[in-house]
């Protein structure tokens, strides 16, 4: 009997009580490993009172005990990064030395969050009138949820979570269901740090879940990353309820390559870029924009790479790429070489036809390395998000047509550029229309200090995540002015208070 994965509620492992679980794959076999509870409206309306309750507490501890249990969970992290790595390839399929990196990136938000204390330095201006003083200072919002997508199952929480509690917020966590198992590990390591119970809870579930949140009153904030039209949803729902919403949504992101730039190098990154991870992330790139006579040389070069990659279970050492998480998305992926060849594309590398590793499970959700030439603008390949191992090559005759394709694409969530030419390269990330820009950098995921977010349909809203952005958004600006007078000086006076 497959075990069954419980919520997270007040530092305590709480079985559901919905009656309604769902299965959690073993993406490298297909078969179902555990069973995870899914909440009902009143589950997520009981943990939010419960973190409202820890709120009031931990909105009081001081900012170095706050800072004590961040640098202990950070310890916490580091020693347990084996397992945490080995937890989410099980249950997402992602190579483990993936989930390692995927883990080191999220300790960096935590690591941010260890330098809480003067990130909430207020200001303070003294006789700012005649014997009266004026000074800010940052407060928590209060409770605060994040809704976490299924392909980075530890950093995305460690993007929310770190810098919202660090400042004084209690949080509410619904992971997602396909691969829930890291957010219990982290709350569980949470709470080894000395974070109070009732701080930090874990509610497993569906879009029930999820539209409790939105309802739920006690809420002051919701973070999100996930496709775009849940975070169109999530934030013009939760928006309108009043609340705080930072929603991050898809993205097709262009790897434009000038004729000029490095082709071992380039070809190098599409490969990486495009299919680390089977290309289940928001970063990936999935357009490669060759630029004049770079083209067939490129993708010369990036088809020859493609054999030697190893595809297999994320538990392989010798794999480079595993399965994608359930055998769902998978045939939605590879549904796309299909409509790619009907409209005019060419399919270079056929992901379904695939050699996997030695002893790996013929029943696994595995689709290999796909690219596909001739794309172009108008076809749905080119259009739609297609969050698989699927790269496409893309044809331009200038940089001035590279960069008018970019700008074009409804999404606008990152954008690289590979070149020699540093004029060209100043030029690109002045024009572009993109929130993220890597030169010479397939991936630019800015680090912890400074913060992520896209543009155009991969952002709702203004708000981006985590760095001095998260702090921002986690919490409010109050402004006091000071004023301690002699008694015998008071008087009634009815004008407008001056300050000359």
């Amino acid at each position: 009997m497959a075990r069954t994965i419980h919520h997270y509620v007040g530092g305590a492992h709480v079985p559901g009580t919905s009656g309604r679980t769902s299965p959690v794959y073993d993406p490298s076999t297909g078969e179902v490993q555990a069973e995870v509870d899914l909440a009902s409206a009143e589950e997520v309306d009981a943990a939010v009172a419960v973190a409202a309750d820890a709120h009031r507490e931990w909105r009081s501890v001081s900012l170095s005990r706050r800072t004590d249990v961040m640098f202990a969970f950070r310890q916490l992290l580091h020693e347990h990064r084996a397992e945490l790595a080995a937890l989410v390839s099980s249950e997402h399929g992602k190579v483990e030395s993936d989930a390692a990196g995927e883990l080191a990136r999220g300790i960096e938000n935590v690591e941010f969050a260890c330098g809480i204390a003067p990130l909430l330095k207020g200001g303070f201006t003294e006789q700012a009138s005649t014997g009266v003083d004026v000074y800010s200072i940052r407060q928590p919002l209060g409770v605060v949820a994040g809704i976490t997508p299924f392909n980075f199952p530890m950093m995305v929480p460690l993007w929310m979570l770190a810098n919202a509690i660090a400042c004084g917020n209690s949080f509410v966590l619904k992971p997602s269901e396909k691969d829930p198992s890291a957010s219990v590990r982290l709350a569980e390591l949470f709470s080894e740090a000395g974070l109070p119970d009732g701080v930090l809870n874990v509610v497993h579930g569906d879009k029930v879940a999820v539209d409790a949140i939105l309802e739920s009153r006690g809420i002051s904030a919701v973070s999100f990353v996930g496709s775009t039209g849940i975070a169109r949803h999530i934030y013009e729902r939760g928006t309108a309820a009043g609340k705080r919403v930072q929603a991050l949504g898809g993205a097709k992101n262009h790897m434009v390559v000038l004729p000029d730039a490095d082709l071992d190098v380039a070809a190098d990154a599409a490969v990486s870029a495009g299919y680390g991870s089977a290309g289940e992330r928001c970063m990936a790139i999935s357009v490669v924009v060759a630029v004049g006579p770079v083209a067939d040389p490129l993708v010369e070069a990036i088809a020859k790479r493609i054999p030697a990659l190893r595809v297999g279970p994320g538990s392989d050492p010798t794999a480079e790429m595993g399965p994608l998480v359930t055998a769902e998305h998978r045939d939605k992926v590879a549904g796309y070489l299909d409509v790619a060849a009907s409209e005019g594309a060419t399919v270079l590398a056929d992901g379904r036809s695939l050699s996997l590793v030695e002893g790996a499970s013929p029943g696994g959700f595995y689709l290999g390395p796909s690219l596909l030439d001739g794309v172009r603008p108008g076809m749905r390949v080119y259009e739609e998000e297609i969050f698989g191992p699927v790269l496409s090559v893309v044809r331009v005759e200038s940089l001035d047509e590279a960069i008018g394709l970019v700008n074009s694409h409804p999404y606008g969530n990152g954008t690289a550029i590979f070149t020699r030419d540093g004029g060209a390269v100043r030029r690109f990330q002045f024009e572009v229309d993109c929130g993220m820009v890597g030169v010479n950098v397939p991936i630019p995921v800015p680090v912890a200090y400074y913060s992520f977010g896209g543009w155009k349909s991969s952002l709702f809203g203004d708000a981006h995540m985590y760095g001095p952005a998260g702090v921002d958004f986690y919490t409010r600006s109050k402004v006091v002015t000071s004023r301690w007078p002699e008694a015998s000086t008071s008087a009634i006076d009815l004008g407008f208070p001056g300050t000359r």
